[in-house]
């Protein structure tokens, strides 16, 4: 993540991280069609949560539609400075399902996502383990949108809230973690379940966010599942240079071509677009429309395609990001060395293969910008506290080779939002610093997943820091993928992953029932 800059490499960054509705209605999406049981341990709670049913070695939910009703919380604008007149508010959407829930009286848990950096209901409908393990677990789920996404616009308008710096300035984590706080323990006083425990979950920036939320509310949450969660991923902490690395290690693997003709495409581009019809032979080579083309946009949209499909690397299908088949960058690969020696045709295969897997378009649009996911606040968050450094590029990488340059991010800033970043801010403010040391005796409860095809894994926790600060690591693992609903596909060492978060998240609620017994 980092800001849109004249350089290639800065503006694909400014654009990684988003991935990672409507009235008081009833949205229903599809259950994957089969879940395995993984061999989950004996309940933690009272066995009136669990119904004998639910026990069995298969379920099924081919024929079962999961059902979220979406709800709106009155919350604070501003919750860290005084208002002698009255604090402002606004509407904050969040999602809730409780078609498993065993309800207050036996003290059920409740599941909470934190949400990240678009529209709430995105990101649902792509969290199937907290679907899938609410009937064991008989969990009350709840998604709250982050503030300035998706729905949740304060002002009423993005026009308004995203005006200046000053209506724009109530957008950061901090506040979003006070949101949260305040939206869950209000709900638990409506629901009189304020004895139910709570475990927040999240991937990417919402991975992050649990883990800060189980940080600074302890008090509210009694853990938190945070899926590729790079909270390492700060100046000073993780090189600039990781990211892109790993993008490259990911291709590399696959196969030595593909990742030489990838990385040779660039300078192959250059000199066409600076030819006479040079233009026009890149537009008419990657099937561009005829309304826009340059030589950045080209190549802009070319690296999102690396980026994400090495991100969403995933063993099976999957849709997230875009359709995509079963291990995408093989697929890449294999579309680049089948090409051969053609020029351009295997780079655009390989593109095809992430803009166009459904074969639905005629050609491709550079300057569509438009925003599906209700991801527009991200930029200035990105401005000024998440500044994850991502933009770094060394001869050996498989894009351009870029120099690592804060001041051209602090001139964006500046240009775009008139702010100056505080690049050291979260670290302040949440820490990261030799974090072992730190989080071994102050935290506990918390479960970090990375994969390690995953670009964002370099900025992960990788390895325990205490007997409750539990890293998962799995060397084929992709972008949160843990949190994604189960198919019949996937691999064994997927299913050990869950079935280690289940079991963990199994001891913690059984802990708490001990202490409240």
């Amino acid at each position: 993540m980092g800001p849109e800059m004249a350089s290639s490499a800065m503006t694909v960054a400014a654009l990684i991280f988003s991935l990672f509705s409507l009235s008081n209605s009833i949205n229903t999406f599809p259950l994957s069609s089969h879940y395995r049981s993984i061999g989950r341990p004996s309940p933690p709670f009272p066995s009136s949560l669990i119904k004998p049913e639910l026990l069995k070695p298969t379920i099924s939910y081919s024929s079962e539609k999961v059902y979220y009703e979406i709800k709106y919380f009155t919350q604070t604008l501003d919750h860290f400075n005084y208002v002698p007149w009255g604090y402002e508010t606004f509407q904050q959407r969040y999602l809730i399902n409780s078609k498993y829930w065993g309800g207050p009286i036996d003290k059920a848990p409740i599941f909470v996502y934190t949400g990240n950096e678009g529209d709430v209901e995105w990101f649902a409908q792509n969290t199937g383990f907290m679907f899938e393990n609410a009937p064991y677990f008989k969990a009350l789920l709840v998604f709250i949108e982050h503030r300035y996404y998706g729905e949740s616009i304060p002002y009423g308008s993005e026009e308004i809230a995203y005006k200046n710096a000053s209506t724009h300035g109530y957008l950061s984590s901090a506040q979003a973690l006070a949101d949260y706080a305040m939206l869950i323990i209000d709900l638990k006083k409506n629901l009189s379940a304020e004895d139910s425990p709570v475990v927040v979950m999240g991937g990417s920036y919402g991975g992050m966010l649990a883990t800060w939320f189980r940080l600074k509310y302890p008090h509210v949450c009694i853990g938190a599942l945070a899926s590729s969660a790079p909270i390492l991923n700060f100046a000073d902490i993780t090189s600039p240079y990781s990211f892109n690395n790993i993008v490259t290690e990911d291709f590399r693997s696959e196969s030595e071509n593909c990742y030489k003709v990838i990385k040779n495409s660039w300078q192959k581009i250059h000199e066409t677009a600076q030819q006479p019809g040079g233009l026009e032979e890149l537009r008419k080579s990657f099937r561009i429309c005829p309304n826009y083309i340059s030589e950045d946009s080209l190549t802009n949209w070319l690296e999102r395609a690396f980026i994400y499909t090495a991100m969403t690397d995933y063993p099976v299908p999957s849709s997230f990001l875009a359709p995509l088949p079963a291990f995408p960058i093989e697929q890449m690969c294999k579309a680049v060395d089948d090409a051969g020696d053609e020029q351009f045709k295997g780079i655009y295969e390989a593109a095809n293969i992430f803009y166009n897997y459904t074969g639905d378009s005629m050609c491709f649009n550079l300057s569509d910008n438009s925003d599906r996911h209700g991801l527009n606040g991200w930029g200035f968050q990105a401005c000024t506290e998440m500044l994850l450094a991502t933009g770094g590029r060394t001869q050996e990488s498989i894009f351009p080779p870029y120099t690592y340059n804060y001041t051209q991010t602090q001139e964006y800033c500046q240009q775009s939002y008139g702010i100056n970043p505080r690049p050291h801010w979260i670290t302040t403010h949440f820490g990261g610093h030799d974090i072992k040391r730190v989080l071994k005796r102050f935290g506990s409860n918390i479960i970090f997943f990375n994969g390690l095809r995953d670009p964002w894994s370099g900025g992960g926790v990788l390895e325990n820091l205490s007997d409750s600060i539990v890293a998962l690591v799995a060397k084929e693992g992709a972008h949160h993928i843990d949190l994604r609903f189960s198919t019949e596909g996937d691999p064994m060492w997927l299913s050990e992953v869950r079935k280690r978060e289940i079991h963990i998240l199994s001891m913690w609620l059984e802990q708490y029932y001990k202490d409240i017994a």
